[in-house]
């Protein structure tokens, strides 16, 4: 079996409205990029801050600029009217944990994907609120993004920690801390040991200017060490992108010894064999 988890049926951007993606249509496209690719386990998750539910959770700017459609309108178009497996990718905004579990609890997900793109109001990954142009030291922003993805495990509110070294995201185009990079690595281990959760390896990277994998292999070996499974994902936003690079990332599995992938039914967690794409 192969999964994509990690899905968006529609682009970032404000004009992906729901009427123009959120379709049977659309769906099925998706499905049918994934038959084509191997892939038998879907799922949808989009972001959360595109709801306007999240804006109980956080009033960022950038979230009350993309909140605004309704959550479940969402969760009940996928599953009235898609087969696929219902999700929501959560960001992890530190004293908002209590707001986001409520959030989250309110509704019938089959899985949780757990992110974190913003380090208080600036981000790792827009540019619009770069956090690299104010940042004292790329050490510091790699230490507190390692800390925070050891505590968005640690929560358990999150069935899969999403891109888990995205602080990588930019490559050369950003600053990036000297030295081996296993000391920031071990700032989250005691949280996603603790968890058990999940553990995004995402192609998504091979398409950002860092043309990585995530997460890297030496944090990738750190969490199967500590028992943590593994959940296959592309990050897709749209068709063509569904199931990007996983020659790359089954051979880089295969050279760990992973041979079973997380799959997931209303949050129950089951083990099955990697199968062949």
């Amino acid at each position: 079996m192969l999964t994509d988890y990690h899905l968006h049926l529609r682009p970032d951007d404000l004009g992906s409205t729901t009427e123009r993606y959120f379709t049977q249509d659309n769906a099925e496209r998706y499905r049918e990029a994934a038959s084509e690719r191997g892939i038998e386990e879907l799922g949808v998750a989009e972001h959360v801050y595109r709801f306007t539910a999240a804006l109980d959770v956080w009033q960022h700017d950038l979230w009350r600029r993309h909140a605004v459609d309704d959550l479940d309108a969402y969760t009940g178009f996928v599953r009235e009217e898609t087969d696929l497996r219902l999700g929501i990718e959560a960001d992890f905004i530190p004293g908002r944990e209590d707001r986001m579990a409520s959030l989250l609890e309110s509704r019938d997900w089959d899985y949780v994907v757990g992110s974190i793109h913003f380090l208080g109001d600036e981000a790792i990954d827009y540019d619009k609120y770069d956090v690299w142009t104010r940042a004292s030291s790329p050490d510091k922003v790699w230490r507190t993004y390692f800390e925070w993805l050891g505590e968005a495990a640690r929560t358990r509110m999150f069935d899969i920690l999403a891109h888990p070294d995205l602080v990588k995201v930019w490559g050369a185009e950003r600053p990036r801390p000297d030295g081996d990079l296993r000391r920031f690595y071990e700032l989250a281990m005691d949280g996603i040991a603790e968890s058990g959760i999940a553990i995004e390896v995402s192609t998504a990277g091979l398409r950002k200017p860092v043309g990585e994998l995530y997460p890297a292999t030496a944090f990738l070996e750190m969490c199967l060490e500590a028992g943590n499974p593994v959940a296959l994902s592309s990050d897709a936003h749209t068709v063509d992108q569904v199931g990007f690079g996983y020659d790359r990332a089954l051979e880089a599995l295969d050279r760990l010894g992973v041979t079973e992938l997380a799959v997931f039914d209303r949050r129950e967690r089951r083990l099955e064999p990697i199968g062949a794409a």
